[in-house]
């Protein structure tokens, strides 16, 4: 184990040489800027770039962003008076009045935000290979078997829905439990890798980092796409908004690594910028899926990599996870691992958190993070036993895509023998309505309720009703909070651990 690297702190940076940086990364932001005087772009000096007013401290620059439900411009003042030196927003000169601290007028201060965190931080993702991954389902579980392939050749950092870390060592959350933190947290925590000597980053990228800006000025070398599937409409609008959205991985990316047999194969590979590796089954794969077979704790896998044959395990279940570790396979011996090394690492993965994580075995309960239907249907097959019962819990979040409630209700009861419907961060929506979505697709698919699926509206009485009804030889698989910390419910955040509730639930029988 490694000692866990500090926090890197840059040195100061005069305010006209991050402005120039910045303005020659993105120039339409900054053209026709009014920019402080020449004496004081050399004089103030930045020691830190910051969106949110509460974070300001002394040498702080403060970037005013304009969000659906806040204007940061309106706390200009207050960053000043917490010790800002300089100030960037979207309003005009006059609008804003005199601040005591320069301010300089950008077109889109969402935008900049990225550009000046990179140039603050003197472009870290230019000083290490860093490897996206995107994706609707399997990027998390794809971003942990990349990381744990490639460190062991090469100092390798990890940022992901589940956890951060450099090399073996764990790390506190950059940001939150964003799959993407704020570009600030980005590029802060790369430059933490690089200082601490990495050589390669693997970045789980989702949509919503893409769209955000938050990734814009990431310097990738490999961009991984696991697959494609209807998820966040909500926010893209539509299914081509959201492809086009991770697809910016690929326009940004040399080489590209891509799912021979998803359906997205093919936008995305003409949408790649560079050279790209296909993975799968698929005869004209590059990484090439030979024979996939259920072992005694995991997958024995046979695969022909670039025309060279090699056997390995898995430690985890469901085939999926053979395409995931085909994927990180691809990357590894591009990135220099010798396949051999590659097949050892494989066969002592540790596991990803709240992804098919063994809880008891009698009854035998997983908790995994399957919160879309197709993730849920792999998932079920994945844990269906020899013999015995299904019984699977899931719900389907609040102010987030509506589409998938009643196709969730669907696969719960096609792919388990008996489906308890509860709650999974129903935020300002109502349980029950949320719950009303997915009884009727499950009724649609054929299910009655009472007799294959229930509602149970609280998630902790729901996996104690799940498990209360477990008997030996059956399964219990909790889905969609995984790995989360926290459950929202009504306007309010409480504290989760899924494992640990079903534990409890366990222990109570």
């Amino acid at each position: 184990m490694t000692s866990a690297a500090p926090e890197f702190v840059p040195a100061p940076i005069a305010l006209g040489e991050l402005l120039a940086d910045a303005a020659r990364q993105a120039p339409d932001l900054f053209s026709g800027a009014a920019l402080p005087s020449a004496q004081t772009m050399r004089l103030f000096q930045v020691t830190g770039v910051v969106q949110d007013h509460r974070l300001v401290g002394r040498g702080s620059l403060f970037v005013a962003r304009r969000g659906a439900k806040f204007d940061a411009h309106d706390h200009l003042a207050a960053a000043v008076a917490a010790g800002a030196v300089a100030l960037v927003g979207e309003k005009p000169p006059a609008d804003v009045g005199p601040l005591g601290a320069p301010y300089v007028q950008v077109s889109d201060a969402r935008r900049a935000l990225p550009y000046l965190a990179a140039a603050f931080y003197r472009h870290p993702s230019q000083r290490m290979r860093v490897v996206g991954v995107t994706g609707t389902d399997g990027k998390t579980t794809t971003s942990y078997l990349t990381h744990w392939l490639l460190d062991g050749a090469h100092l390798t950092g990890l940022s992901s829905t589940s956890g951060v870390y450099l090399g073996p060592q764990e790390l506190p959350p950059a940001d939150g439990h964003f799959t993407t933190p704020e570009a600030t947290a980005v590029q802060a925590l790369l430059a933490r890798f690089a200082a601490a000597g990495a050589s390669h980053t693997v970045l789980e990228s989702s949509s919503h980092g893409f769209s955000l800006g938050r990734l814009d000025a990431v310097t990738y070398a490999v961009g991984v796409v696991t697959n494609l599937a209807s998820e966040h409409i909500d926010f893209h609008g539509s299914v081509e908004a959201y492809a086009d959205a991770k697809a910016n991985l690929v326009r940004r990316s040399p080489l590209t690594v891509l799912n021979r047999d998803d359906p997205g194969f093919a936008y995305f590979a003409q949408a790649a910028a560079g050279a790209v590796i296909a993975y799968g089954e698929h005869e004209e794969a590059d990484v090439r899926l030979l024979r996939v077979a259920s072992a005694t704790g995991g997958l024995d896998l046979e695969l022909l990599v670039h025309g060279e044959q090699l056997a390995a395990t898995l430690p985890m279940v469901g085939r999926y996870n053979a395409y995931n570790a085909a994927a990180a396979l691809a990357v590894a011996e591009h990135e220099g691992v010798p396949l051999a090394l590659a097949a050892q690492r494989l066969a002592s993965f540790p596991g990803v958190p709240g992804r098919m994580q063994l809880v008891a075995v009698e009854p035998t309960v997983i908790v995994d993070f399957a919160h879309t239907p197709p993730a849920l249907e792999k998932a079920l097959a994945a844990v269906r036993p020899a013999s015995g019962r299904l019984i699977v819990v899931v719900g389907s979040a609040g102010e987030r895509d509506p589409a998938k409630r009643a196709p969730l209700g669907a696969a719960a009861v096609q792919g388990a023998d008996f489906a308890v419907l509860t709650e999974e961060d129903s935020r300002s929506e109502d349980v029950d309505a949320i719950l009303h979505e997915m009884a009727a697709g499950a009724t649609l698919a054929g299910g009655t309720e009472g007799t294959d699926f229930v509602r149970v509206p609280d998630r902790t009485a729901a996996i104690s009703h799940a498990i209360g009804l477990a008997q030996p030889g059956d399964v219990v698989l909790l889905a969609g909070k995984g790995h989360e910390r926290t459950l929202e419910r009504s306007g309010t955040t409480l504290p989760w651990d899924e494992v640990e509730v079903a534990r409890r639930a366990v222990a109570e029988l």
